[in-house]
C-alpha cells in the first residue's frame, strides 16, 4: 500500500477540482481550498460545479469518506499539509502575459502559514521563472529557505476527459531543483507509476494498466514550465495547421479527412489535433499561446510563429460566418438552430468559445437563433447579451424546428447520434452547416440535404427563405 500524503490544492475549477478529487482517488488525504465561501458550502453539500465525465461519481465518493474536504481556510490547510498545490487562475492580460497575481497572492498567504517543511506545487499554467518568483515572494515573508522547496507539475489535462487524463496520463512531469522535494512528489504518484492503482477492481478505465504504466520525467523546474507552455502552443499550432489545409482542400476540391488521415499516419506527426473546424478555444490554448510568444519577446526570442498561430485561428471563425452567408445569401431575418455553444464537446466551459462568437455575428448581422447545448446553456446565458433573437432550448430538434438551416458549432458526440431523417423533415429548408464535421457528406446528399462543411467537397444552391421574424 503507498504512503497517503497530505495534500492542500489550493483553487477549486476545472484543474484543481479535478486533482483534489483525484489525488484522494489514489488514497491521499486532500483539503481543497478556495476563498468562494458559497462555492466551498455547495462543495460540501455534494454539488458538482463543473460537466466532467467520473467526477461526480468519485467527489461523491471520497467526499463521504472525508479522504477530500473543502475549506475556505488555507492557513489550516497550509498547516495540516505535506505538499501544497496552487491551481488558481492564470488568466490573459492586457499585454498578452499571464496574470499571476492570484498566484503571487496565494503564495503570500501561504508563507504566513508555514512552520515546517513544505512542497510548494505550481500547477497552474505559469510562464517560465514563476517558480523563482514564488520563492522569492514566500522569502520576503520571512520564511527560511530550509522550510520550502517549490517544485512545477503542469496537468496536462483536457476538459471533458480530465479524470481519465489525470488517472491514465500520457506521462507525468515533475520539475524540482531539490531532491527531497523531487522524492515527495514521486511519491504522490506512485499509485500510479507503480501500477497499484490499476490493479483495483474500482479504478476509473482508462488507456492504462499494470502492464503499461505512465512515464515519469523528472527535470528542472524550468524545464517544467517550458513543457506545459510549448505543449499547448504545439497543440494549438497543429490546428491552426490543419484549418489552412483545409482551405487549400477546398480551393482545389479535395477532402481534408484524407489529408489529415493521410498524414496522422505518419508517427511522427500522429492523429491527434488534425481535426479542422472553426477554430480553437477554452481557458488554455488562446491564453497560452499569447503569454509564451510574449515570455519570447521579453527574452528577446523572435517567436513570430505563434503570432501566425493565433491570426490564422481568428480568420477561421471568420471564413465560417462567410461560409453561413453564402450558404443562405443573406442573414437578416433568417431562422438559424445551432448545436453547440461550448468550446469543444465534453465540457460545459464557454471560455473563449469560437462558437459563441459565430453566434455574435450571426446575431449582429440580422439572424434569429434557437441554440442547443448538451451541457452549457446556463452558462452561455450569462455570457451572451440578452436578445430579443436569441432563445436557447434543452431540445435538438426544437433549435433546428422551422430553421432556414441548422449550423453545427460543437463536436459533441451525441450530435452524431441525431435522427437524420427526423433532422431533415424537422427544417424549414434542409441545409446543415456543419462546422465540426460531424456528418459523412454522401448520407447528407443521399438523405436530401445541402451540406456544408470545412475542408470537403460541398456542393449547394444558395437559398433565400421566406422572411423570419425574431423568436419569442
Amino acid at each position: 500500500m503507498s504512503e497517503s500524503i497530505a495534500i492542500t490544492v489550493v483553487g477549486s475549477g476545472y484543474v484543481g477540482l479535478v486533482a483534489a478529487t483525484c489525488f484522494a482517488e489514489i488514497g491521499h488525504r486532500v483539503l481543497c481550498v478556495d476563498n468562494d465561501e458559497d462555492k466551498v458550502n455547495r462543495l460540501n453539500q455534494g454539488e458538482i460545479p463543473i460537466h466532467e465525465e467520473f467526477l461526480p461519481e468519485l467527489l461523491g465518493r471520497h467526499r463521504s469518506s472525508g479522504q477530500v474536504q473543502f475549506t475556505t481556510d488555507l492557513g489550516r490547510a497550509t498547516h495540516e499539509s505535506q505538499v501544497i498545490f496552487i491551481a488558481v487562475g492564470t488568466p490573459q492580460s492586457q499585454t498578452g502575459n499571464a496574470d499571476l497575481s492570484y498566484v503571487d497572492a496565494v503564495a503570500s498567504e501561504i508563507a504566513r502559514s508555514i512552520h515546517s517543511y513544505k512542497v510548494i506545487v505550481e500547477k497552474s499554467t505559469v510562464p517560465v521563472y514563476t517558480n523563482d518568483w514564488i520563492r522569492r515572494t514566500i522569502e520576503r515573508n520571512g520564511v527560511s529557505r530550509s522550510l520550502f522547496d517549490v517544485t512545477s507539475n503542469p496537468e496536462f489535462l483536457r476538459e471533458g476527459t480530465a479524470v481519465k487524463d489525470f488517472l491514465h496520463p500520457d506521462r507525468i512531469v515533475l520539475g524540482a531543483d531539490s531532491e527531497k522535494a523531487a522524492r515527495l512528489l514521486a511519491a504522490i504518484y506512485e499509485p500510479l507509476t507503480s501500477g497499484c492503482y490499476y490493479e483495483r477492481s474500482d479504478a476509473v478505465p482508462g488507456s492504462r494498466s499494470a502492464a503499461d504504466l505512465p512515464p515519469i520525467l523528472q527535470t528542472s523546474t524550468k524545464a517544467a514550465e517550458l513543457i506545459k507552455h510549448a505543449s499547448n502552443a504545439f497543440l494549438a499550432m497543429k490546428i491552426s495547421f490543419i484549418n489552412v489545409v483545409a482551405n487549400l482542400c477546398e480551393a482545389v476540391d479535395a477532402d481534408v479527412e484524407h489529408v489529415a488521415k493521410g498524414m496522422g499516419l505518419d508517427k511522427r506527426i500522429g492523429k491527434r489535433f488534425l481535426s479542422a473546424g472553426i477554430g480553437y478555444g477554452g481557458s488554455c490554448f488562446p491564453k497560452d499561446v499569447a503569454a509564451f510568444r510574449y515570455v519570447a519577446q521579453q527574452l528577446g526570442v523572435d517567436f513570430r510563429l505563434l503570432e501566425e498561430v493565433e491570426k490564422i485561428n481568428e480568420l477561421q471563425k471568420e471564413r465560417f460566418f462567410q461560409k453561413i452567408r453564402s450558404a443562405l445569401w443573406t442573414l437578416r431575418n433568417k431562422r438559424l438552430g445551432v448545436l453547440g455553444l461550448s468550446f469543444k464537446g465534453g465540457t460545459d466551459d464557454i471560455r473563449e468559445s469560437p462558437a459563441l462568437e459565430i453566434i455574435q455575428m450571426l446575431l449582429d448581422a440580422g439572424a434569429s437563433i434557437c441554440a442547443h447545448d448538451p451541457a452549457a446553456i446556463e452558462r452561455a446565458k450569462k455570457e451572451l447579451p440578452p436578445h430579443a433573437c436569441l432563445q436557447f432550448t434543452e431540445d435538438p430538434y426544437e433549435a433546428a424546428d422551422n430553421a432556414d438551416a441548422l449550423v453545427v458549432l460543437t463536436d459533441w458526440a451525441e450530435f452524431t447520434r441525431l435522427d437524420l431523417k427526423r433532422l431533415r423533415y424537422t427544417l424549414r429548408y434542409p441545409i446543415v452547416i456543419d462546422g465540426r464535421n460531424l456528418f459523412d457528406p454522401w448520407q447528407m446528399q443521399e438523405l436530401g440535404f445541402t451540406y456544408l462543411c470545412v475542408g470537403r467537397s460541398s456542393q449547394h444552391t444558395p437559398v433565400e427563405s421566406p422572411s423570419a421574424k425574431c423568436l419569442p
